[in-house]
């Protein structure tokens, strides 16, 4: 971190470089740059897992703006007990679940595209329809889930995090998130059976 000319503080090397229990400790004293730097590093995940909840672009934006903002607010009582990351997708969850609570559910396609920008002069165009229809055809599997065993598939598949980290997210037993992982694929088996 480095002071800036008007004495506030921006983003340095050392703060991207910081693990995260260092940064969460001095974002807890309300060290802007720290907590800027832990939105940098974790902010893709926790959109990219709310708008696969959600399907809604700007509901994405506005839960994860509010997970953040819970997250400053909650962060000089964040004790460590798990990861700064498992504690972020869990208020990150709850307030997807709040937000999902408060709507009526409609069905809206799901965001999975790449995450990069393609050259669309590289694309073969057969592979690349292809490509689109399996992602076409995983969104509405998906869609079908219930939001718990959806969850758990998103935290485990997509952002590869262990049982014990889904079941602190989710406020469930690691039992109880076998058994929504064990739906969700046999789900997905099932319906992306043509795509074998």
């Amino acid at each position: 971190m480095r002071p800036a000319r008007d004495g506030r503080t921006v983003l340095g090397m050392d703060d991207e470089g910081a693990p995260d229990a260092v940064l969460a400790r001095r974002a807890a004293l309300h060290d802007r740059a720290a907590f800027r730097a832990i939105v940098h590093r974790h902010g893709p995940a926790l959109y990219r897992y709310a708008r696969r909840m959600l399907d809604d672009p700007e509901d994405t934006e506005d839960c994860v703006q509010e997970a953040f903002a819970a997250a400053w607010t909650a962060l000089p009582q964040f004790e460590g007990r798990s990861s700064l990351r498992t504690w972020l997708f869990s208020i990150t969850a709850h307030k997807v679940r709040s937000l999902q609570r408060r709507r009526a559910r409609t069905a809206r396609p799901l965001p999975f595209t790449p995450d990069e920008t393609v050259d669309p002069r590289a694309v073969d165009p057969q592979r690349s329809l292809e490509h689109t229809d399996l992602l076409n055809a995983l969104n509405a599997a998906l869609r079908e889930l219930p939001s718990g065993p959806r969850s758990a598939w998103l935290l485990r598949e997509v952002e590869g995090l262990s049982y014990e980290e889904i079941a602190q997210i989710s406020a469930t037993s690691t039992s109880t998130v076998r058994g929504r992982l064990h739906r969700a694929r046999a789900h997905l088996v099932t319906r992306m059976e043509g795509w074998r």
